[in-house]
This record gives structure tokens, C-alpha cells and sequence, in this order.
């Protein structure tokens, strides 16, 4: 692609940035494809090939970002399909964040548009905060979700986004049951792996473990999982608390990532300068795959650039840590043995960190069969508060999504990202479990709380030999029905 930037205009770094991948670009067109907002809306400008060219406009003549021009832009679930699809290496992923922060910075947006965004962005990204959101949303959720209901062309904007967060909260309290097993989980405080506690063995290395925001409230099922896993495998667990920024940078917030960016890396640089760290591990893929960026998106800060790229090279994904250290399930055994999994591949996962199969190999390993999702390219429409600004688009991809679930018979569903685990959780009866409490399960570890769920769909039969014994069985026990013995289908 041509470009027309002054050099003047060069001498920005971030819009230098920005040219080089504008030049790279040739227009092909292969990413509309992949791209779920084409996908569903077929209007050019609501693909990565339109996009680029808004930018390209919007930068190169130093002009404020417009409405339409802003419409398109925030329809852009930054899923990244685009980058695995593009011939030519167009990084479209820097190219769209830059776009944000230019469209934060010149673009003024109607007053309920502000609120929403901006609670979102002072609210989510703290835990407690979050809980308080949570709570309040429990009191107040019916008042706002049997309000009288405009067509989507007139809905007002600000209900909308209510409605969404209430729906959204109501999903994660419908995933859960009570007991230990949703209570919010303990800090990971800096503890010898369970190999030292019995054994007297030193710890094979250290390992941090982000515990980030949202997943910490929403998910810490997955993390304490994640922390066992770690320590079963020998390695000592220490904790990076808080935000690494993705939310808010997806806002458009650079100084506001720049800030939660800064906190981790402070706590890292302490913990090395207690010991060695082997690496770095997310448990929710968005955060890791904004981690691995850091060292773009702080290589003009002089103070962190060094520190950011060092943390960009030793984090990894849960799954991607686990294979590289051998994980080994050992002689895993029933009762989750042929258990049919659908994997759900975050976007974050395949398309931003290109982890391909580890998940689904560790699974595998571990002893569930694994079923492909049709069209598991696309979208569940997520992306981060994509649910919230973009309600009626995140639900056509979440349903598309769940119709495609059900069509592979699977028992369960496991992703390696919350915000995914909370999206495709509120609309179907198929349990979504992080992948990492599945391995932990097989290893020994607590049955994940939701497959005690009441209820299941007869729509998701159970497949493993022996169970269709059963007269109108789910291969899943409800909350009070005995186990069934492995391979068989008969209760103890």
C-alpha cells in the first residue's frame, strides 16, 4: 500500500510504526474471510481491509477520528484472525491499538458512550471493585433487564450495555454452585511445591503466576487449578498480583495500560532480584498475549523497555508452560477418561500467541477425547468488554458459536480464557471449564464445580462406550447422582 506521510510526521514513532505496516498491506482481501464482522455484516468497512484504509485516512491527513470512521473501528473485536490469514504479514494487531488511542485522543463521544466505557475501565480491572459490581448487579439485575425494549436500530446505547453486564453477571452466577470451590481463591503466596513439601527435594525452578483482575473474580477456579499444576510439576509458585492492562488498552487507554503495565513489571523485577524466575504464566490467554507484547508496546519508555521485553520473553500460557516442562498426568485414571471435550480456542490463543494444538494436545494426554469446533476461527464475541459495547454483534457470534458446540455431541466445553468461559457460559446447559482445571482433575485435583451442574441438555448425549445403558443420560452426574464406574455406566 502506497503511503503519503510527511517526514515531519515520521518523526512520531508510533505513527513510523504505523506506516511500516500500512505498507504492507497489498489489498488482497484473503482476511475478510476470517474476519467474524464481515462474516456477519458484509460491509467492507467492517473488515480488516476496510479498516486499514479508514486509518490510513485518519493518520496520514492528522485528522480527529469521525463517527463513522469510530463505528467501524469499535466493531473490530481485535480477535486478530486477520493476522494468521494475511500473506504478507500485515501486523494488524499494533495498527488497530495505535488506531484506538488516536480515536481516544481527537474523538469526543456522546456522554452515555463516556459512562459506559468508563466505568468499565474503573471497575473491571479491580478485583474488588468488580465483586461490589457483581453484588449490585445481583440486587438490581431484574429492574433493568424487564425494562421496555426498542427495536436494536433505536435501542438506547447505555441500556444496552446494561443489559449485556447483567446478562453477563447473570451467566457467572449460573456456572457456579455453592461451595469452597467458588469462594474466592486464597492468594498464591510464594510456597514450596508439593515435590519439596514430601520429599524434601529442592524446587526444580520458580514460576510466577499472574493472577491478574477479571479471572481472579470470574474464574479463580482456573487459577488455583493452575497453581497445583504448577507445583505437582516441582517448580515453586510466586504471585504477580493485579491488571497487566489489556482492558484498557483495548480502550484506547494507553496511559491507563501504561500504568497497570508498569505494576507488573515492578513486581517481577522484585522477584527476580529474589531468585531466578523460569517463566512468567498466564492463566487468562488475553493476558498473555498483551504480556508478550509489552516489549512493543514500551520500546520507547526508557525506564521499562529493557525490563518489558525480558517479561515478554518469559511469559507463556498455562498450556503452552506445561508442555515445554514435560507435563506428565500420570497414571491418570477414571472418572474422566473418554470424556468428550469441545475445545474452544480463544482468539487470543490461536490467533495471538499461535499456540496451535498444546491445549488440546495436553488434553489428549491427559485422557479426553477432543472434538474440533466448526468455524473455531471465529470469534464467541467476547474480546474483552466487546459483550458490553457491542451487545447485539457479541451475541450473533455467541450463538453461531454455541450452534457449532453442539454440533460436535461433545459432553464439555474447555477454553483457556475467562472472558470466553463467561460469555459462552449464560446461554447453553454444557459445562465451560478452563482447560487448566480439567488437567489438574485428571492429575488428581478437585472435580471442576460446574460439571455437578443440575440440568443438563439431553441434546449433548454421552458417547463414551457404555453409556447409552443409560436411559437419558448426559455422561455427566447431576449434583446429587452417585458417579457411574468408569466404562460402564453403572452406579457404584
Amino acid at each position: 500500500m502506497q503511503t503519503h506521510f510527511t517526514p515531519g510526521q515520521l518523526l512520531d514513532p508510533d505513527l513510523a510504526t504505523s506506516e511500516q505496516i500500512l505498507r504492507k498491506c497489498v489489498h488482497c482481501g484473503f482476511c475478510t474471510a476470517t474476519c467474524p464482522t464481515y462474516v456477519l455484516l458484509g460491509d467492507e468497512l467492517d473488515s480488516p481491509r476496510g479498516r486499514i484504509y479508514l486509518i490510513k485516512d485518519m493518520l496520514e491527513g492528522s485528522r480527529p477520528a469521525t463517527q463513522p470512521v469510530v463505528q467501524h473501528l469499535d466493531r473490530c473485536l481485535s480477535c486478530l484472525a486477520c493476522m494468521t490469514t494475511c500473506p504478507s504479514g500485515v501486523h494488524y494487531q499494533h495498527l488497530i491499538d495505535h488506531a484506538r488511542v488516536h480515536v481516544e485522543r481527537t474523538y469526543r463521544r456522546p456522554w452515555k458512550e463516556r459512562l459506559v466505557r468508563a466505568l468499565l475501565a474503573r471497575v473491571v480491572p479491580y478485583p474488588g471493585r468488580l465483586r461490589a459490581a457483581l453484588a449490585l448487579a445481583a440486587l438490581v439485575g431484574r429492574t433493568v433487564r424487564t425494562a421496555p425494549r426498542r427495536s436494536d436500530a433505536a435501542q438506547d446505547k447505555l441500556l444496552a450495555a446494561c443489559r449485556a453486564m447483567l446478562a453477563l453477571a447473570a451467566s457467572i452466577r449460573a456456572k457456579r454452585r455453592p461451595g469452597p470451590s467458588v469462594a474466592p481463591v486464597a492468594p498464591v503466596a510464594p510456597v514450596a511445591p508439593a515435590s519439596t513439601a514430601a520429599g524434601g527435594h529442592r524446587p526444580r525452578g520458580r514460576v510466577a503466576l499472574l493472577s491478574g483482575c477479571a479471572q481472579s473474580v470470574l474464574n479463580p477456579e482456573g487459577q488455583a487449578a493452575a497453581a497445583r499444576l504448577i507445583e505437582r510439576s516441582g517448580f515453586e509458585v510466586v504471585k504477580i498480583d493485579g491488571c497487566c492492562g489489556a482492558l484498557v488498552h483495548h480502550l484506547g487507554r494507553a496511559e491507563h495500560a501504561h500504568e497497570f503495565a508498569a505494576r507488573v513489571l515492578q513486581q517481577v523485577d522484585a522477584e527476580l532480584k529474589r531468585g531466578a524466575l523460569d517463566a512468567v504464566v498466564a492463566t487468562a490467554s488475553g493476558c498473555g498475549t498483551h504480556l508478550k507484547d509489552y516489549g512493543h508496546l514500551l520500546r520507547n519508555d526508557q525506564r521499562y523497555a529493557a525490563e518489558a521485553v525480558r517479561l515478554s520473553d518469559l511469559t507463556r500460557d498455562i498450556t503452552e508452560w506445561l508442555e515445554a516442562s514435560g507435563w506428565d498426568p500420570g497414571g491418570a485414571s477414571a472418572p474422566h477418561r473418554g470424556l468428550l471435550v469441545a475445545y474452544h480456542s480463544a482468539c487470543s490463543m490461536q490467533h495471538g500467541q499461535r499456540l496451535g494444538r498444546t491445549p488440546q494436545r495436553l488434553l489428549e494426554r491427559a485422557g479426553f477425547v477432543v472434538r474440533e469446533i466448526p468455524e473455531g476461527h471465529l470469534c464467541c464475541g467476547s474480546a474483552g468488554t466487546y459483550n458490553v459495547l457491542q451487545p447485539q454483534l457479541a451475541a450473533q457470534l455467541r450463538d453461531r458459536k454455541l450452534r457449532n458446540i453442539r454440533s460436535t455431541s461433545a459432553q464439555l466445553v474447555a477454553a483457556g480464557n475467562v472472558g470466553c468461559i463467561v460469555q459462552l457460559a449464560g446461554e447453553g446447559n454444557l459445562p465451560i471449564v478452563h482447560t487448566a482445571e480439567l488437567l489438574d482433575w485428571a492429575q488428581g485435583g478437585p472435580e471442576p464445580g460446574s460439571l455437578t451442574l443440575p440440568a443438563r441438555s439431553e441434546s449433548f448425549p454421552d458417547r463414551r462406550p457404555g453409556a447409552a445403558d443409560v436411559p437419558g443420560s448426559s455422561g455427566i452426574r447431576d449434583a446429587q447422582s452417585p458417579r457411574p464406574s468408569p466404562g460402564t455406566g453403572e452406579t457404584p
